[in-house]
């Protein structure tokens, strides 16, 4: 997709959302990828990693202060459940809803990668959104684009208790349901000491509830859990 293409799209993205821009190269610079500069050294903008590093940062004082705000709770509550609202897979998730996608400049390479990395590349890039609207529009503007399409997503978080790492919740759920603590198992590990990839089992009692595959067993724990949680809990 041409760049004026991208403009009509970028336009009428943010009459979706509601925002104004005084300046079209900075909303149109959160959705620059770094790999599409390397295949037009040309273009008129830059990536958007430093937009990115600027909205983290706004994103995490919006969200803090709200939470302090407005909740009683222990710190360590708090601090769980603006993880929840603030990390990866939550920003995906609205950028994908949003139809972000459609608006990024990206690599052919990236374009065809693995889903995985196109989400990472989607939360970066609602960061950079963020930074975008607070340089142009003032933190006010961020903070209310931050409530809208973030905060509003809290209430869900508690009632289902994914402020809770998938390991703490599959623990809590297979206590309460069966009397068990779930049990680990790495069933194979394969590749180079450098480069090892890992496969994990959990068990609860002498039932195999999930499996997980990481690069590290910490990793392939969290992912086997994961697993089991969206099959006993998300189901």
């Amino acid at each position: 997709m041409n760049k004026i293409d991208k403009k009509v799209l970028i336009d009428k993205f943010l009459d979706k959302v509601s925002v104004k821009f005084k300046n079209k190269d900075l909303i149109r610079q959160a959705f620059v990828h770094r790999s599409y500069l390397n295949e037009n050294p040309n273009f008129d903008l830059d990536h958007n990693e430093r937009l990115e590093f600027l909205g983290d940062a706004v994103l995490e004082l919006v969200v803090t202060e709200h939470l302090y705000s407005n909740y009683p709770n222990p710190e360590g509550e708090l601090t769980n459940w603006r993880s929840a609202l603030v990390k990866g897979e939550t920003l995906s998730k609205i950028a994908k809803e949003l139809k972000m996608e459609e608006l990024l400049y990206l690599s052919k390479g990236e374009s065809n990668g693995t889903q995985r990395a196109r989400d990472l590349i989607l939360a970066n890039a609602f960061e950079a959104l963020i930074g975008a609207i607070y340089l142009d529009q003032t933190i006010l503007v961020a903070e209310q684009f931050i409530i809208k399409y973030v905060i509003i997503r809290l209430p869900e978080i508690l009632k289902d208790k994914t402020y809770l790492d998938s390991k703490s919740r599959l623990q809590e759920y297979a206590q309460a349901q069966y009397g068990y603590t779930p049990e680990y198992k790495v069933i194979s590990e394969t590749g180079p000491d450098h480069d090892k990839v890992f496969i994990v089992e959990v068990f609860v009692g002498s039932n195999v509830m999930g499996k997980g595959e990481g690069l590290s067993k910490q990793e392939a724990q969290q992912n086997a859990a994961s697993n089991a949680v969206k099959k006993l809990i998300t189901k």
